[in-house]
């Protein structure tokens, strides 16, 4: 039986938050620059579960940059156990995961948790899933990494990872440019070309 991890699942960036006030979010995973003030828009939710986690979106050190680390997708793994323990399963539910652009840490944190929720499902699957969830997904590396090991998936995720990029440069060319800019070429190298 596949599990979905919660019936209702968004990704989305900070400019999209507003849009989802009304969609009954009942768990948010909230992940920005360290730098960013507290997020009003969180205000116009109803009653929810909130974690923010604030690192930066980079897949190498960089001066006065938060890089991901294990502890932070340790932290994503307590939101999905805290989640997936809750009192009353049969309520209904929508979790939400977002970053500044809704494409990279959003990403990486949405496809950690829904491998957390099906452990037997493989890579490949659950990167199909989360480009039905968020089309524009270009998962953080660095933590899927993290969540491969943590998961003990042995390379399972970071393959079907260089498989997505591929998918995403063959039909978003623009992700080239946009990599190359963010400085993310070391993922572009990652992807796998079919």
């Amino acid at each position: 039986m596949e599990t979905t991890f919660s019936p209702v699942l968004t990704v989305c960036g900070i400019d999209e938050l507003p849009g989802q006030s009304s969609r009954k979010v009942t768990h948010v995973l909230s992940i920005v620059d360290p730098e960013l003030p507290e997020l009003e828009a969180f205000g116009s939710y109803g009653a929810h579960h909130r974690t923010t986690l604030r690192f930066h979106d980079i897949i190498a050190a960089a001066p006065n940059q938060v890089m991901p680390r294990p502890d932070h997708v340790e932290a994503i793994l307590r939101f999905g156990t805290d989640f997936l323990a809750r009192e009353d399963k049969q309520a209904s539910s929508h979790v939400l995961v977002h970053c500044h652009m809704g494409v990279s840490r959003s990403t990486a944190a949405m496809l950690t948790l829904m491998a957390q929720a099906n452990p037997d499902e493989p890579g490949e699957s659950l990167f199909a899933r989360l480009a039905a969830i968020r089309p524009q997904a270009w998962p953080n590396s660095q933590m899927i990494g993290f969540a491969d090991e943590q998961l003990g998936r042995g390379s399972d995720l970071t393959t079907a990872l260089r498989r997505h990029y591929g998918r995403q440069i063959r039909n978003r060319p623009e992700f080239t440019e946009w990599m190359t800019t963010l400085g993310r070429q070391a993922e572009l190298k990652m992807a796998v070309l079919d």
